[in-house]
């Protein structure tokens, strides 16, 4: 680099890279001024924006891994602050079966429909009793994570067949 464009005095943050340009003659030789310019960005943050704009345009599309994924850091920390809230959760497992119960009642279906009512239930009484498990024994203990993972694949599954796309 020529002596005329590299700095010598002036001190720069780590990466950022200026040149400056000598004073000019003439009128505009009172007004010197610095050209930034900017560092190109890691491979690694390319990585992680390509990945953040992936997630965010299928943000609905993933609706039920991020639903899980929170369910899993709830149950963590409701397992590490108060052990005994499986015991308030463990009711609410047979609230799909009495929603399957009154939808059926109320409006009857067949074939189809009574099967996706009651794979919904199942898989919601299983989500359920999955978290008030989670939330007494801890989510890594014993199979519990594995029937969190296999809940995951199926709520997934059951939602993109579900899901009107656009």
């Amino acid at each position: 680099m020529s002596s005329r464009t590299r700095t010598r005095s002036v001190k720069t943050a780590a990466g950022v890279h200026t040149v400056r340009i000598p004073r000019q003659r003439g009128r505009r030789g009172a007004d010197p001024f610095v050209i930034v310019v900017p560092e190109r960005p890691s491979l690694t943050r390319e990585a992680l924006g390509f990945i953040g704009r992936g997630l965010w345009t299928f943000r609905r599309a993933l609706a039920p891994t991020g639903l899980s994924m929170l369910a899993f850091l709830v149950a963590g920390l409701l397992h590490l602050i108060a052990w005994w809230s499986a015991l308030v959760i463990a009711p609410v497992a047979a609230v799909p079966a009495v929603w399957l119960l009154v939808m059926q009642r109320r409006r009857p279906a067949h074939a189809a429909a009574l099967a996706w009512r009651i794979g919904l239930a199942t898989l919601a009484t299983a989500a359920a009793v999955w978290l008030a498990l989670a939330a007494g024994f801890g989510p890594h203990t014993g199979p519990l994570a594995l029937l969190w993972l296999l809940i995951l694949i199926a709520a997934q599954t059951a939602w993109l067949i579900i899901r009107p796309s656009r």
